[in-house]
């Protein structure tokens, strides 16, 4: 390692290795900083797909004034709507440019009643083979449950077990591992000097310090997660408990480096409902899945310890996961649905230690604290309902996002089954979070800014230890990404314009 670099970031996620790969294809040299032993933060772990509205690998059509109209029914303000439909198709152009493979993932926006919603906006990753590059899986950090395949191959049942049996032999990844190895192949070729299992602890006027060495820096970016594993930073910000499910080394390191910021959008997380199967573990702590599909697919319902449902199951994975409000929830399904899918990383027909099982509804309830009179009256109503295929309470399976993980063998709607055929099971969900979305103020150019509004001279943030871009909201599948890789791809052109060093560094 050389004694300074023009920007230092701190963070091998998308966002800091979009933007690293970006300032030294401007001429820049870059110094990434990782705390963890392995690169890629919770990118690596995630599913790796980019909601960008407009893009040119798009194949449906799409407009920036759609998009604007989209996003105008949440919170942000004109200006940052204006801003962010301009900038996610120039990012998408740079990932496009330096490498990145993806394709248009034909999903529904997350809210498909609102003025501008559209089809095809995610963007997906295509499999990345490291192979060419000896030693480079071994630097990515592993995925957690996901199997091996695309999004869009878990969408259309393109590729089986063979497929993935074959990507594990050769140490291919997909979905967030994909877009974390095409970018540490475009930062290296660039010659970007990475470094790993290296915290950052302190930052000076112009200075990194990295345990006992300090390297001088033109700017930095801080690029180091949210602090979802932090538990006096969750008890102080948000306000209901969550089980987090990405990378353990996200402990909100950013927020005591940045001395002097301001902080935005706190309480904010990108939300989803989790299973949590005793012993699942990931980078040494307990983990747990994804629960948001379970809760969708015909023949179960979710209902809180009063025995009554709380929520449409089959909404977007964010928005279902606030209806939790500190709720105790359990999972509820029968002999029919458990022999038909997997639940939790557990396959059809198999039934698990930890799901909780009885011959009788009212039985169940007993045995997990659930009121056995609210249960078996859901459960009465729920069944005479989806046999005609509807949900008066909740809407369930009512538009093309709830029906898209459904199962389109059942009619006539893929989110509706009774619960009616013993024995029974029940498994506790959590509210969970795929990460914190609120963090470090910034400007439109991803400046850091004190309290005043004043950016910090030299300091950028980007990825999930800034303020998400859309404001606690959560328009569709990617949108964590998509905050991510636009906010670095302003940080790129602010520093390429050569204003920060006009500024001097930090």
């Amino acid at each position: 390692m050389n004694g300074g670099h023009d920007l230092v970031v701190v963070g091998s996620g998308a966002a800091g290795l979009t933007a690293a790969v970006g300032a030294a294809e401007a001429g820049l040299s870059v110094l990434v900083v990782e705390k963890a032993a392995q690169l890629g933060g919770t990118t690596a772990v995630g599913g790796g797909v980019i909601w960008a509205p407009n893009n040119a690998l798009m194949s449906t059509p799409d407009s920036p004034g759609a998009a604007r109209a989209y996003l105008g029914t949440g919170r942000m303000s004109a200006s940052e709507i204006a801003a962010f439909v301009e900038d996610v198709p120039r990012a998408i152009a740079m990932l496009t440019r330096v490498g990145v493979r993806m394709r248009p993932l034909p999903r529904p926006d997350y809210h498909p009643d609102r003025p501008g919603a559209a089809h095809g906006r995610g963007l997906d990753q295509e499999p990345f083979d490291p192979r060419p590059w000896p030693g480079l899986a071994e630097r990515i950090r592993p995925p957690t449950y996901f199997p091996l395949l695309t999004m869009s191959e878990r969408d259309d049942r393109s590729a089986g077990p063979e497929v993935v049996k074959q990507r594990e032999a050769d140490g291919v990844r997909t979905m967030g591992g994909a877009l974390v190895g095409r970018l540490l192949v475009a930062a290296l070729d660039r010659g970007v000097e990475i470094l790993a299992g290296t915290p950052v602890t302190a930052l000076g006027h112009g200075t990194v310090r990295l345990g006992e060495e300090t390297v001088a820096a033109g700017a930095v970016l801080l690029a180091s997660g949210g602090f979802e594993w932090n538990a006096d930073l969750r008890r102080r910000h948000l306000a209901a408990e969550i089980t987090p499910i990405s990378a353990p080394s996200n402990t909100g390191d950013a927020l005591g480096l940045a001395r002097g910021a301001a902080l935005d959008e706190m309480t904010a997380v990108w939300g989803v409902p989790v299973i949590t199967p005793p012993g699942d573990r990931y980078d040494g702590m307990p983990s747990g899945r994804m629960g948001n599909v379970e809760m969708t697919l015909p023949g179960s319902v979710t209902v809180d310890t009063s025995g009554r449902r709380f929520v449409n199951e089959a909404l977007n994975y964010h928005d279902l996961n606030r209806a939790f409000a500190g709720r105790t929830a359990f999972l509820v399904f029968d002999r029919a649905y458990r022999e038909r899918y997997p639940v939790a990383g557990s396959p059809p027909g198999a039934v698990e230690p930890w799901m909780v099982t009885a011959d009788t509804p009212a039985e169940l309830a007993r045995r997990v604290g659930i009121d056995p009179a609210g249960l078996v009256a859901t459960l009465g109503r729920f069944n005479a309902a989806a046999r005609r295929g509807a949900d008066p309470d909740f809407g369930r399976g009512a538009n093309p996002q709830d029906r898209h993980l459904g199962d389109p063998a059942i009619t006539p709607n893929p989110c509706l089954a009774p619960v009616a055929q013993g024995p029974f099971f029940a498994v506790p969900v959590h509210a969970g979070a795929l990460g914190t979305a609120g963090g470090l103020a910034t400007d439109l150019d991803g400046r850091v800014v004190d309290p005043a509004g004043d950016p910090i001279p030299g300091l950028y943030a980007a990825g999930n230890c800034a303020a998400t871009l859309f404001r606690d909201g959560y328009p569709g599948g990617g949108a964590t990404l998509a905050s991510a890789v636009v906010r670095a791809y302003r940080v790129v052109r602010h520093l390429a314009r050569g204003v920060s060093g006009a500024e001097g560094g930090r």
